[in-house]
């Protein structure tokens, strides 16, 4: 679980009840479900014009990838490439065959089946520079939907306001109800921009960053089983891989991997 997203949507809603409570208003002045059904089902169903229905289907799954922590196994990810580069070294590039069902990582696997298979380095390279575009590609598709979400709400806020005014103005005689219903109106701009602002924005971003690090991930698997086709010494392999990690992370196992 993702403690920053849970600790965001909960100081969000602690800043937005505060606010509400120091400028002297209260929590139901702020809640009226039609406005709320409008924005948030408007700007939904307005997706489904934009996608098809295969996407549609899948989206609150994406939104849910922002409450969990990634863990590609990098430093796992170094370890394994060089125990195979000292293994392919010692034995032949053949014996690596055995090792590649243990293995967890697909995109590894396919990689490292190539090199056994006696494909060419830039085969090899092409073909896995090739896959790892299609994965960034669905990537960026899910997160451009996030992001579209995040454009239309405050656009069904505008309208739910608009909405809100034609009635209130078809009731102009009725001078004590112009305050209430003018509040009404405006709260579903208040709804398109929190939708925007406080969700849907700052979850397209990290799932961004997500896409990123996989991205960062396979690229170094791709810098791995290049170097073991070319029969790299370890020690040289291991060193090109860790440039790929944060220091922390490059602390915590290059003593291992650069072992003599």
């Amino acid at each position: 679980m993702d403690l920053a997203t849970i600790i965001g949507l909960i100081g969000g809603s602690a800043a937005l009840v505060m606010t509400v409570f120091t400028s002297g208003g209260s929590l139901s002045g702020i809640w009226d479900p039609p406005s709320l059904i409008f924005v948030v089902g408007g700007s939904f169903f307005a997706l489904f014009i934009a996608n098809p229905m295969t996407t549609m289907t899948k989206i609150f799954g994406i939104l849910g990838r922002a409450f969990k922590v990634p863990s590609f196994g990098e430093k796992v990810l170094v370890q394994n490439m060089v125990a195979l580069a000292e293994k392919a070294r010692r034995e032949g590039i053949l014996a690596l065959e055995e090792s590649l069902e243990e293995l967890d990582d697909e995109f590894m696997k396919s990689g490292l089946r190539l090199v056994v298979d006696g494909t060419d380095g830039a085969v090899i390279k092409s073909i896995l520079e090739n896959e790892l575009n299609a994965i960034e590609n669905r990537h960026l598709g899910w997160i451009n939907v996030v992001t579209n979400w995040a454009g239309l709400a405050p656009g069904y806020g505008m309208m739910g306001t608009v909405i809100g005014l034609i009635g209130m103005l078809n009731n102009l005689e009725d001078k004590s109800s112009l305050g209430p219903n003018m509040a009404v109106a405006l709260i579903t701009t208040l709804y398109g921009s929190m939708l925007a602002n406080w969700i849907f924005t700052p979850i397209a971003t990290k799932l961004s960053g997500q896409n990123a690090l996989e991205v960062t991930t396979k690229e170094m698997i791709i810098e791995g089983v290049l170097s073991i086709q070319a029969g790299d010494n370890p020690r040289i392999l291991a060193a090109k891989l860790l440039t790929y990690l944060d220091p922390k992370s490059r602390k915590l196992i290059e003593a291992d991997v650069l072992k003599d």
